[in-house]
């Protein structure tokens, strides 16, 4: 029996790392996505955070979450310096933006309210990409993540002051972006 089968039998049981990366999977693509800006690179910093999860297998489950937002935040990093170097010296200055690959599957019947979300999540992906990227990771893993400021501050190598004015920052250029929808 796995871990997940075991846990909804017993909720006392154990929290196994197998467990804890299931959870946390769908949050991490969607932080990656942002970050990234396409699906695929978002896909495989997330499987290579996972990868690299196995190897804290002994670390104690607390420490678990810190440790893996602060290696996908950096695989996230290492994939968007890669880009830019490669578009540098690959792709002209037109085609810098890259192409929004994203699957907006909605179970909805309303095709209207499809449509308004799609919308509303395409303006605060657009406000989230135009935010500078350390107050995009601080408000993602603070507000979208619910990480507390000492551990969103071990995740982005930084100090909790740091990590309070990026998000303060970022809630303040969001707030503007998005007047019309609040």
């Amino acid at each position: 029996m796995d871990a997940v089968a075991l846990a909804a039998i017993r909720p006392d049981a154990p929290v196994t790392l197998e467990r804890f990366l299931a959870d946390i999977s769908a949050r991490a693509f969607r932080f990656a996505e942002l970050g990234l800006r396409h699906r695929d690179d978002a896909l495989d910093a997330v499987q290579d955070a996972m990868i690299r999860m196995l190897g804290y297998r002994e670390r104690a489950p607390d420490e678990w979450t810190p440790l893996f937002w602060s290696i996908l935040r950096r695989r996230i990093v290492d994939l968007q310096r890669r880009r830019s170097f490669r578009l540098r010296w690959l792709q002209g200055a037109s085609d810098r933006d890259g192409d929004r690959d994203i699957d907006w599957a909605d179970g909805s019947p309303d095709p209207a309210r499809q449509h308004d979300q799609r919308q509303a999540y395409t303006r605060l992906a657009d406000a989230l990409a135009a935010l500078p990227r350390r107050q995009r990771e601080a408000f993602g893993l603070r507000v979208l993540e619910e990480l507390d400021v000492a551990d969103t501050a071990r995740a982005m190598g930084c100090s909790e002051g740091s990590v309070k004015t990026h998000l303060s920052r970022a809630r303040e250029a969001l707030r503007r972006q998005l007047e019309e929808f609040q």
